[in-house]
Formats: structure tokens, C-alpha cells, sequence
């Protein structure tokens, strides 16, 4: 119960510093014109927020970065407040994050307007970052490889885990990337996805790993303030691959990242519907499967409201978490 009080409070004073510090950086992005491109492809209805401020992903870094770094410095000196092995998940996000922010920035301000960094090049980063924090999480804090639902011992994959862990990392990271798309959902969905899993986290006794991701929830709850329809900021990509890259590393330390394609079943549907959509349009030469990708981006065109996809997309983002964690508990 104390471990339990003790996440949910460190959400909460998360929530409010992301609140209080929110407004200060949208009027200095819009100060800076930090605004949002809109791609000419996409809905009508979506060049309403051309000029909106992105880069919000920082509204959400700066708090965790700063609550976590200060407990951890409090444990150095003897308090039992954090734990050195989030120093690998803060890194993760910290590093994500500013290869998010190189990727904004040349896309609003850059040599690359509009474009971002080359694709290419943005994904060996994402693999460098995620070969070495796989790396990380095998030798150095040595966490449980895989938990199979049913069974209390954790398997070893061997020399298998660096590039199943190099793919959940660099893959989520771009499928989080990927449902930013709409007011509120992206934070939505990580915010009930990063709550599973400090559930999992506390269930398993990993109490430092639970603070660390309800603070992120709270971080995320704060954002939500100034990103709900109509959004006074964006995430970006500084935000979005800091994300999902983080949870993934998450649920990789708790040791069932079998269960993430289901937590965060909006994600992986939205990489997924992408994917279908380029192996479709090439097969077909030229015909679509879906209206447009990514998959909310269909919703949108069949009539839905941004609102209705949001909220529809978290409901079942809630129920899949629920289920996710009953199947990880399962007798």
C-alpha cells in the first residue's frame, strides 16, 4: 500500500509541474514560431492547426527528467526514494527525445522543411540507441528476458535478447510516432499503456521501476492539459519516439514485453495499418486498403470526429490494458 501511495503521489506532483511550466513553453514556442506543418494529404479538416506549437514532447521530458534525477540524488545520500536502474529507462528517454527534437526542428526550421531528418538516417540512430540500451538492460542490470504468462521463472533467450529487444525498442518507438496524429491520443494511450505496466511493475515487487512510470503518467496527464481537442501544442517527434522507445524499455525490464503488442494495441495497429498500406499500394499498383494510414487517419475519412477517434481508440486501449494484466497474472 505504501509503495502504491507513494507512485501515485510522485504522478500527481509530476502532473502539476507539467501544468504549471506548460503555459511558459507554448507562448516560447510560439515566440520561436515552433509550429506545426500539416502534410497536404491528410485531412481537410487537419490545416485548421497548421502553425500550432509542437516540440511538446519537452513539457513532458523536463518534469520526469528533474524528479527523477533529484530522487535519485536522495538515494545516493541514503534515502530509499529511487533506484539506479531507471537511470537506463531516463536515459532512453532523454536520448529519444533529443533525436525527436533534431527531427522537429529540421522539419519546421531546418535545411529539410516539412521533410524532417532523413528516414534513414533517423532510423540507424534509433538502432544505434536501441542496440546499446538492449545491451544495457542484459549486462548491466541484468533483468528478466522473457516471462511467459503462466509459468514464475523468467526464460533465457541468450544472445536472441539484444535484437528482440533492439526491435521492441526502435518498433514502438516508431509505432507511438505513428498515433500522434489527433488531439489527446497518443498521450491517452501511453498514459493507460505506462499505468499497466507500473502495475506490473509494483505486483512484482520492482518499486523503483512503478515510481518511474507513474511519474511518466503524470507527465502525460499534465501534456493532456494543453493537448486536448483543440490542442494548444503537439507532441512531436520529440515527444512521440522519446515514448515510445521508454515503454518499451519498460516492459522490457519487467520481463513481459510478450504482453506490450496488447497493451498497446493502438500503436502496434497504427505501424501495422502503415505497413499494410505500403505492401497493398505496391502489390496492387496503386489501389489503397485503407482510406489512409495511419489507421486513424481512416476513421477520420469514414466520418468519425477527432473526438469520437480518440475516445473510441482509449477505450479499447483500457480494455486491452486490463486484459494484458490479467493475462500476465493468470494461474
Amino acid at each position: 500500500m505504501r509503495e502504491s501511495s507513494v507512485a501515485l503521489a510522485l504522478s500527481f506532483f509530476a502532473f502539476v509541474m507539467t501544468v504549471i511550466w506548460g503555459s511558459p513553453l507554448v507562448r516560447l514556442l510560439k515566440f520561436f514560431k515552433v509550429g506545426k506543418i500539416i502534410r497536404e494529404e491528410g485531412p481537410d479538416r487537419h490545416f485548421e492547426k497548421l502553425g500550432t506549437p509542437t516540440m511538446g514532447g519537452l513539457m513532458i521530458i523536463a518534469p520526469v527528467l528533474l524528479i527523477t534525477t533529484l530522487l535519485n540524488a536522495a538515494t545516493l545520500l541514503g534515502f530509499d526514494i529511487l533506484g539506479q536502474s531507471v537511470i537506463v529507462p531516463l536515459f532512453v528517454l532523454v536520448s529519444f527525445g533529443l533525436l525527436g527534437m533534431v527531427d522537429d526542428w529540421e522539419g519546421i526550421r531546418g535545411s529539410r522543411k516539412g521533410l524532417g531528418m532523413r528516414a534513414r538516417t533517423k532510423f540507424l540512430i534509433q538502432m544505434a540507441l536501441g542496440i546499446g540500451t538492449a545491451f544495457a538492460l542484459k549486462y548491466i542490470i541484468d533483468v528478466p528476458e522473457l516471462y511467459w504468462p503462466g509459468f514464475p521463472e523468467p526464460f533465457d533467450l541468450g544472445t536472441w535478447y539484444i535484437p528482440i529487444a533492439t526491435v521492441i525498442i526502435v518498433g514502438f518507438s516508431n509505432a507511438v510516432n505513428f498515433t500522434d496524429g489527433l488531439d489527446g491520443l497518443a498521450g491517452l494511450i501511453s498514459a493507460t499503456a505506462f499505468a499497466a505496466y507500473g502495475v506490473i511493475a509494483l505486483l512484482q515487487n520492482q518499486f523503483f521501476l512503478a515510481r518511474f512510470s507513474f511519474t511518466i503518467v503524470g507527465a502525460l496527464f499534465g501534456f493532456l492539459w494543453f493537448n486536448v481537442h483543440p490542442a494548444e501544442l503537439f507532441m512531436g517527434d520529440t515527444g512521440s519516439l522519446a515514448i515510445g522507445a521508454t515503454l518499451a524499455t519498460i516492459a522490457l525490464m519487467t520481463g513481459h514485453w510478450l504482453v506490450l503488442p496488447i497493451i498497446a494495441i493502438i500503436p502496434v495497429s497504427e505501424i501495422i495499418s502503415v505497413v499494410l498500406q505500403i505492401i497493398y499500394f505496391k502489390i496492387t499498383k496503386g489501389k489503397r486498403l485503407f482510406k489512409m494510414s495511419p489507421i486513424h487517419h481512416h476513421f477520420e475519412l469514414l466520418g468519425w470526429s477527432e473526438t469520437q477517434v480518440v475516445q473510441r481508440f482509449w477505450l479499447v486501449s483500457l480494455m486491452a490494458a486490463m486484459i494484458g494484466i490479467a493475462i500476465i497474472f493468470m494461474e
